[in-house]
């Protein structure tokens, strides 16, 4: 729990659990994101991450539990509302096809009764390294690396006070994605985001994140820096993702001395 004269945290989710059907995908889950960090929720399939993500924005109504954004228990909140303080960035991209690049950034605002001006687009196009003439494209003339990157833009359209992102760059090329997930990690140190993200890749965890938090079986199992994990803390479920890149890197040595 916070100090009493501290500010709250940005995100917290408090004893949180959901089940589907005789599965509980969440399990009592009890965790805290202060102002400015970034977070990543790393895990197997069905570990349980996507699903506490979901619960911030109402996307997952837990069934028992509490979710706050900045201590307002976001079950009280309009979702009209709650979904303007909050960016989110999935896999999927989920952009409208029969709307430009320019409507589909601006479509939070739009959605809250606001307009999105020209020169406001043209800087977030910016601040994901578009090219502001792609305004008027439709999103069948972009590639997946762009659509994502409009994405990326959509979600801060309306200045959130938190950023979620479901496998960003999980659809993406590895060179893509290396560059969108640097790019968004600069914009969080830039613009001064707290953000979260979901992915089941350790090293773009251990890579892109401050603080990585390890869920099995709809629990938290690890909570620590990346350097912590590197040296072997976090427990035996962290330390085997942690493996996988270890290896991949011992490998590419090797081959690299055998050149």
């Amino acid at each position: 729990m916070s100090e009493p004269d501290a500010p709250p945290p940005v995100l917290e989710w408090r004893d949180v659990t959901r089940d589907f059907g005789e599965v509980r995908a969440v399990d009592a889950v009890s965790l805290a994101i202060a102002k400015g960090q970034y977070v990543a929720l790393v895990g197997a399939s069905g570990s349980g991450k996507s699903t506490l993500l979901k619960t911030v924005n109402r996307l997952i109504i837990p069934g028992e539990g509490e979710v706050l954004l900045a201590g307002e228990d976001v079950a009280g909140l309009p979702p009209a509302i709650l979904r303007r303080r909050i960016g989110y960035v999935f896999q999927q991209i989920g952009l409208f096809p029969h709307m430009s690049v320019a409507e589909n950034i601006g479509i939070g605002p739009r959605l809250s009764g606001e307009r999105l001006g020209a020169e406001r687009t043209r800087e977030l196009l910016e601040l994901v390294e578009l090219d502001p003439a792609m305004a008027k494209r439709m999103p069948d003339a972009l590639s997946g690396g762009q659509r994502q990157r409009v994405g990326v833009a959509r979600a801060l359209a309306n200045d959130p006070e938190l950023l979620l992102m479901d496998e960003p760059f999980g659809a993406l090329d590895p060179i893509t994605r290396d560059a969108l997930g640097e790019r968004v990690r600069a914009l969080h140190d830039r613009l001064g985001l707290t953000s979260v993200m979901v992915t089941h890749d350790m090293a773009e965890a251990l890579l892109l994140a401050d603080r990585v938090v390890v869920m099995d079986a709809g629990r938290i199992v690890a909570d620590e820096m990346p350097a912590a994990l590197l040296a072997g803390e976090g427990g035996d479920i962290a330390q085997a993702l942690v493996a996988v890149p270890r290896a991949q890197a011992r490998q590419l040595a090797e081959l690299s001395g055998r050149a």
